[in-house]
This record gives structure tokens, C-alpha cells and sequence, in this order.
């Protein structure tokens, strides 16, 4: 028993840096991972990765003129996001070009751009806190804006759920008796964008997106209905922090790819063993055979 408290419990209670890195990848994982059944449902998820990549060139650039300061990079990055969001769209509509080539294009820059401006003026190791992020040492100010972002994207989801369930899933119908169909839209990419800053914070810019989508995708396994959905994309994006919180301070490993890398496992073995997973679907049409 005492074993067991110093490994599982022990490391949040004694060390206040856990604590943080704790509330924060909690508090990323209630606002993000419903974010991800949505880009799922949309068969958007590659989506979510660029937009991930696009907040780059504006976190370096605040990071370029203001250091590793929060909020320059947390405007920058929303801005860049902002910005790429609304050029591939406009891309896609105005030409012949499909939105996820145009936004394969503004994420391939971006991400060049962004490597290039951090580089102009940080080391390797500024760079390796922009694109992996710092989730052990998370301040006041990036929880409080952590906190805040998942209590916009909380509220806007009650608020708006209706709207955006018909929107993801018959965007025609949703435009055809309805004028949200367009806001809610954006107001959805501004949500992702949002969610996608607030892990800049913690796992940086290549990792901010795994939080996002790898719970959500082990949830598709285990059931079909959508509120379910989102609360089981929670639960495990909460468990993939804690045990990546404990896998890092344990091994001394880097913290946000052993949280990713959690949630990757915890995604393998819903993809293999689920209801909806490889095992049971092979199973079934033998025991319907047998029946």
C-alpha cells in the first residue's frame, strides 16, 4: 500500500510543480477532447494537426520580440491561427483547390516559418519549449488561461450544442433552415484554435493536437452516442495526464510526449479490445454463425 502511495499519489502531493503540470493538462483535457469528437465526426482531424502547426509564426514572433513571455505568444499564436484558418478557407472557396490541400500548404509554411523565426533570435532549446512545450513548469498566468479557455469552449458547447451536432453531421440541412449554419461553423474553428493555443502552452505546437485527438479517437471505439462520447474522450484524456505525468517524473522522461504517448497506448488497446475494436468485430460474425 505504501509502495503504491509513493508512486501513484506521493509525486502530486509533494512536489508543487506536479500539481501544476496536473491542473493543467486536466484542465486542457475537459476543453480539448470533446473538441476532438467534433474534428473526428467532421473528418477533420488532419485539420486539427495544421491548425496546431499555423499558431506557430505568431507564438515565435511574440517570442521574438518579447522573449518567453505569455502573452505575446498566446496573442501571436491566436492570430497566426486566426489567420491560416480564414486563408485556406478563402483558398478553397475562390479556387479550384480542395480546403485540405490549401490547408496542407498554409500549415507546411507556417511551420517552416514559425522553426526559422524562433531560430533568428533562441537557442535549440527555445526552440524545443515552443514545439514540445513546458507542461512541468506551467505558471499562474498559463493555468489561469488554460482555465479560461475551457470554460469558453464548456459554455459554448452547452450553448451551441444543438447547433453544432446538425452542423456536423448535415451541414445543408443546418443552412437550409437555419442562419447559424455559417457562424457556428467559424465559431467551431475558433474554438479549435482556441483549445489549440492553450496546449501551445503545455505541449507545444507538435504535441498541443495529440491531447485533442487520440482520446477522442480511443472513445470511437467503445460507443457510438455523442454525449458519451465526449464525457469517455474526457476520462481518458484525464488518465493519459496523469499516468504520462507519472511515467515522466518517474523515468525522467520529457512530460508531454510521455502524456501523448499514453494516450497513443490507451488507443491502441481500445482499437484491438473494444466493443467497436478489431477483436470484437472479428468475433462477431462467428458467434452470428454459431447463433
Amino acid at each position: 500500500m505504501e509502495s503504491a502511495y509513493q508512486f501513484l499519489v506521493a509525486p502530486f502531493v509533494e512536489f508543487e510543480f506536479m500539481q501544476r503540470a496536473l491542473a493543467g493538462a486536466i484542465l486542457l483535457a475537459l476543453g480539448s477532447c470533446p473538441i476532438g469528437v467534433f474534428l473526428m465526426l467532421r473528418r477533420m482531424s488532419l485539420t486539427g494537426d495544421a491548425m496546431a502547426h499555423a499558431i506557430l509564426p505568431g507564438a515565435a514572433v511574440g517570442f521574438l520580440l518579447f522573449g518567453l513571455e505569455l502573452v505575446p505568444m498566446t496573442i501571436g499564436g491566436l492570430v497566426a491561427g486566426v489567420v491560416v484558418a480564414l486563408g485556406a478557407g478563402a483558398v478553397s472557396r475562390l479556387t479550384v483547390q480542395k480546403e485540405d490541400a490549401s490547408m496542407a500548404a498554409f500549415y507546411l509554411i507556417s511551420l517552416a516559418l514559425g522553426v526559422l523565426i524562433v531560430s533568428m533570435r533562441g537557442s535549440s532549446v527555445d526552440l524545443l519549449h515552443v514545439l514540445f512545450g513546458t507542461v512541468l513548469a506551467l505558471n499562474d498566468d498559463a493555468l489561469f488561461l488554460i482555465g479560461g479557455i475551457s470554460v469558453v469552449t464548456l459554455v459554448s458547447l452547452a450553448i451551441f450544442w444543438r447547433a453544432l451536432v446538425a452542423e456536423c453531421l448535415d451541414p445543408l440541412f443546418l443552412r437550409s433552415v437555419s442562419s447559424l449554419g455559417p457562424p457556428v461553423h467559424f465559431l467551431f474553428l475558433g474554438l479549435v484554435v482556441l483549445n489549440l493555443v492553450g496546449g501551445f502552452q503545455a505541449l507545444g505546437t507538435l504535441l498541443a493536437v495529440g491531447l485533442m485527438m487520440l482520446p477522442a479517437a480511443a472513445a470511437r471505439f467503445w460507443t457510438t452516442r455523442l454525449e458519451p462520447l465526449c464525457l469517455l474522450a474526457i476520462a481518458i484524456g484525464i488518465a493519459s495526464c496523469v499516468a504520462g505525468l507519472l511515467i515522466s517524473y518517474h523515468a525522467s522522461l520529457p512530460s508531454g510526449p510521455a502524456i501523448i504517448l499514453s494516450a497513443g497506448i490507451v488507443y491502441l488497446l481500445s482499437m484491438i479490445i473494444g466493443p467497436r475494436g478489431l477483436i470484437p468485430t472479428r468475433l462477431r460474425p462467428a458467434a452470428h454463425r454459431t447463433a
